[in-house]
């Protein structure tokens, strides 16, 4: 006699669970033969995201969801960090650049300000949008020179580069960043060595990525080189993600006519 299992609610739960528990399985089989996962120290648990209004959504949610996904894994922390406490919007500050006056920007919260940003976040993202061209980012470029010498990574996406190279932190590194806006952003890091063909760069700490969707590929290359290969994967297949490995693949260069400097894949990164 066969006894049919009814389908409880417990039992489905455990099904919702289960490609979790994959994650979780796989990444800790495989941890033990990373040896690209090993660290002198913890892997970094604090996160903070620099927002501004105008940013670029995917710079910001892109990168979040890939370290969503690890933070089922390690213990991690994350800090929204604004000039002031007010709701952080996507719209554009000038009305003249609403072409069709739109109303389609989601809104931000901020978890803390400059002032009041935790002494112990390690890592720094710096999104890009067209608020890196604002005329009021004197207190954001201040923030950004005063906090890096405390992080443990500064993770620059898109022109999110332009803030960054305006606090000195570019000066003597190789970067990169959106090819769309190339020319607009090196002229504000003339000590910086820009690599024009570069999905992301990295110079010691400093990792920047291109435009955009490249803030993804730069995020599981960090997940990769900091936490471990084998985790990076399981995010990216979770994720349904389709990376590029190579930080040298860059058809964009050819795109918006970008020239003048060598490929990433070419030495693209410097430890310090």
């Amino acid at each position: 006699m066969h006894l049919a299992l009814p389908t409880t609610p417990h039992r489905r739960q455990r099904r919702w669970w289960s490609p979790l528990l994959g994650l979780l399985w796989a990444c800790a089989a495989a941890a033990q033969n990373d040896g690209g996962a090993q660290q002198q120290q913890p892997p970094p648990k604090n996160f903070g995201v620099l927002l501004h209004r105008a940013f670029e959504v995917l710079d910001v949610f892109g990168p979040l969801s890939a370290l969503g996904q690890l933070s089922s894994l390690h213990q991690m922390n994350l800090y929204m960090i604004s000039e002031t406490m007010d709701p952080v919007t996507v719209e554009p500050v000038s009305p003249a650049m609403n072409f069709k006056n739109s109303s389609f920007y989601p809104v931000v919260l901020p978890t803390h300000t400059y002032a009041t940003a935790p002494e112990d976040m390690e890592v720094l993202i710096v999104p890009g949008g067209i608020w890196t061209w604002s005329p009021d980012l004197e207190a954001t470029v201040a923030y950004v020179r005063e906090a890096y010498p405390r992080l443990r990574y500064l993770v620059s996406i898109c022109t999110g580069a332009a803030v960054v190279a305006r606090a000195g932190v570019l000066d003597g590194r190789r970067a990169t960043t959106n090819k769309a806006a190339w020319r607009g952003v090196v002229a504000l890091g003339p000590r910086t060595e820009w690599v024009a063909r570069a999905r992301w760069v990295v110079d010691g700490n400093v990792w920047t990525s291109s435009g955009v969707s490249a803030g993804v590929d730069a995020t599981l290359a960090f997940v990769a080189e900091v936490y471990g290969a084998a985790e990076a994967k399981a995010i990216a297949d979770r994720m349904e993600y389709d990376r590029h490995l190579d930080p040298s693949w860059d058809p964009f260069a050819d795109v918006f006519n970008v020239t003048g400097a060598r490929a990433a894949g070419a030495g693209y990164r410097r430890d310090l």
